[in-house]
């Protein structure tokens, strides 16, 4: 089709104010529904957003996304860049908004994306230079096609995303369900919704999927939501047994990284994509690879996430592909939480931290060394006060409330409610002296006796303020499986327990002084992840639900509890 030509809308005049971003030097048009053929003869389409006035060949930035290229995504991204001259191609996957073939989320992207790189260069108006944008799934496009393009690309832009896109749905082993449903729900509705809110979903769709969730079996809770199955939803429920190589496709974290072109990266503390793509972040340097990253407050998809994200395009494409100046400031930036503060490494994790080890006590407790039978019997009590147990009923699963999450509900929430349960375990520390500052990954040694085989171990750390309201930090979840025991993060003993190792969110965060530290133990945080059966059933056809009694050991044999990486020497209120 013939392009058209655009004077600048209100639209474009009202997201240049709210992004904060530089002038735009030209306007900017659009050739639309550019047809690219497959390797299978799959069609896909893209449109082409140019500089007004270019003649010439020059570099290109290629977006490859599910959501639709005219709606949000296309103008934040197409317009937004080819206004400050650049070209932006942006192409909808196979099977969404006119693109031939079938949408199975994750499984063609690394072919398509390969066919799709080499017929951009082939293209009159680009010069051989391509660069990637994107966050979430469009990160997941970027993460299969840069570490195999030959030649390489000049820069990608790896937002809220990871290389390992499938650990986020499947968090230790326990599906997260309600991520992948809300997710789901979205894929399946977004064409018959308004271009530009097509992915914000409404009470009604959570209310719907809220109560699909809790409906047995979970195979068909999509069709409950949107009134059809969704392939991802189908794949994800027929794929998340242990062993099941069916997503090996969709992972690229053994992908050669020394291959990568300078990568900048945006993400927030309450993104469900901050773990691993922090991991990235520090593999990327490893194989020294020129990286920047920069996490905020935020929560997935979020306003104020997204402002980053256009900035940081703006800033690393204009140095890498028009010669603009490079970005200042370490390669490292994050706010930390509680405070007004950025603070800046030079590396990820941070040198120089210092670790503060808390072992779970008797009665509740957290100290820096674990009971020991004589603490026990000088306080007259029996051996039994080494342990601590809860029994976890599927049928009254353990709810959640804040965390990292793929929309809200997130970030902090109060757990009175949730700690006021019989199924929830709760030591808690002595007030602090002075500040402590958290800075790193938080990790947990849990020793457990599960009286069935098959059990979830849900680990959340929380900051307890001087009224006694308990809000969440971070936390981890593993789920046991007889099949998993070879995993290094799960170890069994002869006594019948299995020690398991589990890193919790990465965090940067304050705990002010008089605050107290709070560590949470339970079998579960439901809808977030799928209640464990305790049957070892698959969990989408799963129907039958059994309670489990589980066992916290913590004695000198069985040294339970957490080890918080901190930041020493901060200043009030400033860092």
């Amino acid at each position: 089709m013939s392009p058209r030509n655009r004077r600048p809308s209100l639209l474009s005049t009202i997201t240049d104010k709210a992004l904060a971003l530089p002038p735009a030097t030209t306007e900017a048009r659009v050739t639309r529904d550019l047809a690219v053929p497959m390797a299978d003869g799959v069609v896909l389409l893209g449109d082409l957003h140019q500089p007004v006035g270019q003649v010439a060949a020059g570099p290109v930035v290629l977006i490859r996304l599910p959501y639709g290229r005219a709606g949000l995504s296309g103008h934040l991204h197409g317009r937004t860049l080819a206004r400050r001259g650049l070209q932006v191609f942006i192409q909808s996957t196979r099977g969404t908004f006119g693109s031939g073939g079938h949408f199975r989320p994750m499984t063609a992207e690394h072919d398509d994306g390969l066919v799709t790189l080499a017929w951009v260069r082939e293209q009159p108006w680009c010069d051989g230079r391509v660069a990637t944008i994107g966050g979430s799934y469009y990160g997941h496009t970027q993460w299969a096609l840069a570490p195999y393009a030959d030649p390489p690309l000049e820069c990608s832009s790896l937002h809220v995303t990871a290389s390992r896109f499938t650990a986020t749905f499947y968090e230790g082993g326990a599906p997260s369900i309600r991520q992948a449903l809300g997710w789901s729900a979205n894929i399946g509705l977004q064409e018959h919704r308004n271009p530009l809110t097509g992915l914000l979903a409404t009470p009604l769709d959570n209310r719907k999927i809220d109560r699909a969730l809790r409906r047995l079996p979970l195979q068909a809770a999509d069709a409950v939501v949107t009134g059809a199955p969704v392939e991802f939803w189908r794949d994800f429920v027929a794929h998340g047994e242990p062993g099941d190589g069916f997503w090996q496709v969709a992972n690229h974290d053994e992908a050669d990284l020394t291959r990568m072109p300078p990568v900048t990266m945006v993400s927030g503390w309450w993104d469900l994509f901050i773990r691993d793509q922090l991991h990235d972040y520090a593999a990327l340097r490893a194989a020294g690879i020129d990286a920047r990253i920069r996490v905020g407050p935020w929560i997935h998809g979020e306003p104020a996430e997204m402002k980053a994200i256009v900035q940081s395009d703006i800033e690393w494409l204009g140095h890498h592909l028009l010669g603009g100046p490079a970005p200042q400031g370490a390669p490292v930036q994050v706010t930390l939480l509680g405070t007004d503060t950025w603070l800046e490494f030079e590396s990820w994790p941070p040198p120089g931290l210092e670790d503060l080890t808390l072992h779970l006590l008797p009665r509740g407790g957290l100290g820096d060394a674990p009971a020991s039978g004589g603490d026990a019997r000088a306080t007259g009590e029996v051996a039994s006060a080494l342990t601590s147990s809860f029994t976890y009923d599927p049928v009254d699963p353990t709810p959640t409330a804040g965390g990292p999450l793929l929309s809200p509900p997130g970030k902090q929430a109060d757990q009175s409610a949730i700690e006021s349960r019989s199924d929830v375990l709760v030591f808690t520390g002595q007030p602090l002296p002075a500040d402590l500052d958290i800075v790193g990954s938080t990790r947990a040694q849990v020793h457990i006796r599960s009286e069935l085989p098959f059990a979830d171990v849900h680990v959340r750390l929380c900051d307890v303020d001087e009224k006694g309201v308990s809000r969440n930090i971070v936390d981890g979840i593993r789920r046991v499986d007889p099949r998993t025991m070879e995993a290094p993060d799960l170890m069994p003993a002869d006594d019948g327990s299995v020690r398991i190792d589990l890193e919790l969110f990465p965090t940067a965060y304050r705990v002010r002084q008089g605050h107290r530290l709070r560590v949470q133990i339970a079998g579960g945080a439901f809808p977030r992840f799928a209640r464990n059966h305790g049957t070892g059933e698959p969990f989408g056809t799963a129907t039958a639900l059994r309670r489990n009694r589980i066992e916290i050991l913590h004695d000198e044999s069985h040294p339970s509890g957490v080890v918080i990486p901190t930041r020493q020497g901060a200043a009030p209120d400033g860092g």
